[in-house]
């Protein structure tokens, strides 16, 4: 077993509720309550729920370097480890998918089962260069959020949005992005778990989203399709399902959190 002992400062974090423990890790240049904040009642209703953040993230402090995915797989389980989980589940969101894949490959003993929401498998030429390309527009803040405007929302939602919304959204997305935010990207652009897939011992569940841009289908269903015996929902929406399919991904995660699942 790997030690989750680390040179690293403590990852701040979010820690709710009783009962068996949830691990959540979430998306590139997210946090904890961005990611996972409309979820977090119904979760923390069914689980202690530890939420970390990444370095330069969320509460997190900027950290200098490159991190790698088994950094923040080991620094993650150090977060559970300081919360009193012995096992957990672990629910990873895009970027934070490949992360729960990591924790699963490197902490075989310590979880329990997976649910990955529009997840990165890695293997994608395409998906690396999109990666790459939001980092280089990062002090280019109108032309990022052009970019994010179109891949990371569903064009069906956003085609549906009153004229008010979609200024809204626009102006919110022209928002200075987190420190962690080249970091993080530049770190889904190198990732790639499909090797170790098969290795998953565990139940997943793995939620595609049928409109994502960002990270697209293709990768949800390399997910489903490496893991033995994964369960793959898909639903009608963009990268951010927790915004653009809200009812629907709360069905999937409390049929996730069903005892037994």
């Amino acid at each position: 077993m790997p030690s989750t002992t680390t040179r690293f400062a403590p990852l701040a974090r979010i820690v709710r509720g009783s009962g068996p423990g949830l691990l959540l890790a979430h998306g590139a240049a997210g946090s904890a309550a961005g990611n996972w904040g409309p979820l977090l009642p119904d979760l923390a209703a069914h689980r202690t729920v530890v939420a970390p953040d990444y370095p330069g993230s969320g509460d997190s402090p900027y950290e200098p370097g490159e991190p790698t995915l088994d950094e923040y797989a080991d620094r993650l389980v150090a977060a559970a480890d300081e919360e009193g989980l012995t096992d957990f589940d672990v629910a990873g969101y895009s970027l934070g998918a490949a992360v729960a894949v990591r924790i699963a490959t490197r902490h075989p003993e310590r979880v329990r089962s997976l649910l990955l929401v529009a997840g990165l498998a890695g293997g994608s030429a395409r998906q690396s260069a999109l990666s790459e390309t939001m980092v280089r527009l990062r002090d280019r803040p109108a032309e990022l959020a052009d970019l994010m405007l179109t891949v990371v929302f569903g064009h069906s939602w956003v085609d549906a949005l009153p004229a008010d919304r979609l200024a809204e959204l626009r102006q919110a997305l022209n928002s200075p992005q987190p420190d962690g935010f080249p970091q993080q990207f530049r770190l889904a652009a190198r990732t790639d778990v499909r090797a170790e897939l098969a290795s998953v011992a565990v139940p997943a569940t793995v939620v595609g989203a049928a409109e994502d841009m960002l990270v697209q289908p293709a990768q949800h269903r390399l997910l489903a399709a490496g893991i033995p015996g994964a369960r793959y929902v898909e639903l009608p929406c963009g990268h951010l399902p927790m915004v653009e399919a809200l009812p629907q991904l709360r069905d999937v995660v409390l049929d996730f959190l069903k005892p037994g699942s």
